[in-house]
């Protein structure tokens, strides 16, 4: 029995010993990769960056290309006494940024080792042709071929975004993907679609001899990899109007977001001042100017600002009071320059009274939609006002405010919309009633929106009760989209009640210059634009200018939202701003109309930016 089981371990200990000499033969004979990974010390990879994908606005425009660049790279080990004021010359640097760098890598080389070390970056290619004829003369210095961002259309850099450098930051947080001297996109759609555009790095492996000299390709380059382009984008940007938009918004503070209804597909996303796409090209030559800029060009008004929707919010108050029955189209409420309640009033300006709904939108009435908003707080169906407060909130919150869209664009804040528990934090439970909140009737108080949610909200009362998740990238070949964005998002109002407020809205373009359309300056002859006015109380100034509107009025192709910060009245600036991008897209251009012309010409020479308080 001893002999018998002595025999069987002898017999599994070979089994156990031939199983481990295969899997080292397939180790160190049959796979290359653990021989290669082994072989380090002997092998140089000569790293071959993708080219980035091509972004193209909706039309195949090409908002950002490529362009090439070279880098020269030092490997220290490999470095013999070269003529340093010769070097410095002819790569057009101080002489003692060489003797710097190279310090620096004497200290480090250790570490280093065979590394090559990326020592000036993004050498034009006719001061990299000057090294080339040269470059015998440094043992050690070589370089290395890349495609930098080229911008053939200003199209606007908050929106296309940059690309730069990772630092330790961002290594860390994308472990295996990127390496010191990668570049990748950092903001606007260069970010966002980062995995899309970045490609794949190839690489060329070399062989290196005992005495530490390039001697060969590794099995004359079976095992080297081509780098494979990054996808190209199709944005839904449409680059005419961005530009256009653009202009328009020349010294002036805010933001313009321009929306196709029937799709949620973002035309254009302005954020006014912003950064300029020359800054772009060489964004760390320029950070420090654009982080020091007191108007803040790098923050992003259209997704990141929470402003006061201001009267543009009265369309909500007013479709949520038909929803819940307390309102009709035929109620009529007075108002004599405002709202009173006690001694206090919520200023209006002047206008006939008293007013139907339809009315009330034409000219933008503050006192008509304080009834509207009491009236659903203090609806008999609820037992409570803090009961009807949150029915308000999520009737708001169906309209795609207080929370994030969903938009594919990065860094998109939600806003802020009041619960009742914030009022009973505040004054405790019971202690505050309708007129606490009065100013919510009228779109202020605690009530914070992006220019993108306005221009939402825009979109979805002109498809009459639903919306697309506005975003920024249309599929294409290898790109693909989530299937949210084709889904219908309803708000909570039913469709059958939007065409209550669409007819105010239309009136107050089109009634005509005194018949008490506050939007009448943005009217344009055969379009039939629907608008309404927004002046936002701030508390830093001026009056906030905001507009919204859309075209044409039964089949909208475009919905549109300007917010100008100190700009005054919505119709001052606001309303022809939107009212100018919305004929440039639909017409292709102004017309011949001298009031449209002069409009424009008043636009674009229009100077607000020392209005603005940027402490």
């Amino acid at each position: 029995m001893t002999l018998e089981r002595n025999h069987k371990l002898l017999i599994g200990l070979l089994v156990v010993a031939f199983i481990l000499l295969a899997k080292l033969f397939n180790i160190q004979i049959l796979q290359d990769k653990y021989k290669i990974d082994a072989s380090n010390n002997s092998m140089v990879y000569d790293i071959i960056y993708p080219t980035r994908g091509v972004i193209y606005d909706r039309n195949g425009k090409i908002v950002v290309g490529n362009k090439v660049a070279y880098d020269i790279l030092v490997t220290p080990r490999e470095v013999k006494e070269f003529d340093t004021l010769m070097l410095a010359n002819v790569l057009e640097v101080e002489p003692q940024f060489i003797r710097d760098k190279m310090a620096e890598y004497r200290r480090n080389i250790r570490r280093i080792g065979y590394q090559s070390m990326v020592m000036i970056k993004q050498l034009a290619p006719e001061q990299y042709m000057k090294f080339a004829e040269v470059q015998y003369n440094f043992p050690g210095f070589k370089g290395q071929v890349r495609s930098i961002r080229d911008y053939p259309i200003n199209a606007g850099g908050n929106l296309l975004g940059y690309v730069s450098e990772v630092d330790a930051s961002y290594l860390k947080n994308h472990p295996g993907e990127y390496r010191s001297g990668d570049y990748a996109g950092k903001t606007g759609i260069e970010a966002a679609r980062e995995n899309d555009l970045k490609g794949e790095k190839g690489y060329h492996i070399y062989l290196r001899n005992s005495h530490n000299q390039i001697e060969a390709p590794y099995k004359n380059g079976e095992m080297d990899k081509e780098a494979i382009p990054g996808h190209d984008i199709v944005t839904t940007i449409d680059a005419d109007l961005q530009q256009y938009g653009q202009e328009l918004m020349k010294n002036k503070v805010g933001s313009v977001v321009a929306i196709e209804p029937s799709t949620g597909e973002i035309l254009s996303l302005i954020s006014s001042p912003g950064i300029d796409v020359d800054m772009l090209a060489d964004i760390g030559k320029h950070y420090g100017e654009i982080i020091n800029d007191p108007y803040k060009p790098m923050f992003n008004r259209a997704v990141q600002a929470p402003y006061p929707p201001g009267s543009v919010f009265k369309l909500v108050n007013g479709l949520i009071g038909l929803e819940e029955g307390v309102l009709q189209p035929e109620y009529s409420y007075p108002c004599n320059h405002g709202y009173y309640y006690g001694s206090r009033k919520l200023g209006c300006h002047g206008h006939p009274s008293p007013l139907v709904l339809e009315q009330a939108i034409m000219m933008s009435c503050n006192g008509y939609f304080c009834y509207v908003l009491k009236n659903i707080l203090e609806n008999k169906k609820y037992d409570s006002i803090d009961e009807a407060f949150d029915k308000w909130h999520d009737y708001v919150q169906s309209f795609g405010f207080g929370r994030k869209l969903g938009s594919d664009f990065p860094a998109e804040l939600g806003g802020t919309i009041p619960t009742a528990s914030v009022y009973n934090r505040r004054y405790g439970q019971g202690g505050w009633k309708f007129t606490t909140v009065v100013s919510l009737s009228i779109g202020q108080g605690e009530i914070g929106v992006t220019p993108l949610q306005i221009a939402n909200l825009c979109a979805t009362v002109a498809n009459r009760g639903y919306y697309y998740i506005p975003h920024i990238v249309k599929a294409s070949e290898g790109v693909e989209i989530d299937p949210k964005y084709y889904e219908r998002q309803y708000t909570m109002v039913d469709t059958t009640q939007f065409k209550k407020v669409i007819q105010g809205m239309w009136k107050a373009v089109n009634a005509g210059y005194g018949s008490g359309g506050t939007a009448s300056v943005a009217a344009v002859p055969g379009l039939d634009i629907c608008g309404k006015t927004g002046t936002a109380q701030n508390p830093r100034g001026a009056d906030n200018s905001v507009f919204i509107c859309f075209a044409p009025k039964d089949d909208p192709k475009i919905a549109i939202a300007a917010y100008i910060e100190n700009a005054g009245f919505g119709a001052t600036w606001a309303a022809p701003i939107a009212s100018l991008m919305i004929e440039k897209y639909l017409n292709g251009e102004i017309g011949d109309n001298p009031t449209r012309k002069a409009l424009e010409q008043r636009v674009l020479e229009g100077d607000l930016m020392s209005r603005v308080k940027t402490d």
